[in-house]
């Protein structure tokens, strides 16, 4: 069965010098967040997703990972998982784990 959000969210990238992160935006509800440090220009480390408990279940925390997924694709970048839940959703998605700096 395929998860859809009940709302769709608006996802945005912030970036700073040494990191940033990605935010996912529905009209009226706290923003939900996948934070990465930078490691050298072509290595993301995500280390936390965030997501309010208003949004669980409705499918952002797999909208942020599909389009940092997308995100990072675009760019030539890999990433580190090191977050449990960003781990845990690129390990039932074979299709995405191209982006990975070492495979599972």
């Amino acid at each position: 069965m395929v998860e859809v959000p009940k709302f769709v969210p608006t996802i945005t990238r912030e970036d700073t010098p040494t990191g940033g992160r990605y935010v996912a935006r529905i009209a009226g509800r706290r923003e939900a967040e996948m934070t990465f440090s930078k490691a050298g220009e072509k290595i993301l480390i995500i280390d936390h997703t965030g997501v309010p408990d208003e949004l669980g279940g409705m499918g952002v925390g797999k909208a942020l990972v599909e389009y940092m997924v997308h995100d990072v694709r675009t760019r030539g970048l890999k990433v580190i998982p090191l977050c449990p839940f960003t781990s845990a959703t690129l390990r039932k998605h074979p299709e995405w784990q191209d982006i990975l700096k070492d495979p599972f």
